[in-house]
């Protein structure tokens, strides 16, 4: 099971990574988080600073297209909706 941790021990613990000469490894035992997790965080770090790959998404992005592909879900399913009454009253019309 995957623990949750608040953004800012996640910002505290890139910044100790940064700071302290240390490996990620190092870090994350000392703390009691995954590498993996951790070397996650860093990278994320590095990309909102505009330190990472070219069309890497920042969280701030990321974050947006996940609200926007929710309200898309949405509104796709209000189409639906809307089509399916169209085509019911468009048949109650012809009789």
């Amino acid at each position: 099971m995957s623990k949750r941790y608040t953004p800012e021990f996640r910002r505290d613990a890139v910044e100790l990574v940064r700071s302290s000469g240390r490996n990620v490894t190092e870090v994350a035992r000392e703390l009691g988080v995954s590498p993996e997790g951790l070397r996650g965080w860093v990278k994320q770090a590095k990309v909102d600073r505009g330190e990472g790959p070219d069309g890497a998404l920042t969280t701030a992005e990321r974050d947006e297209l996940r609200r926007i592909r929710r309200e898309l879900a949405e509104v796709k399913k209000a189409n639906e909706i809307l089509v399916k009454a169209a085509a019911f009253f468009a048949k109650e019309i012809v009789k």
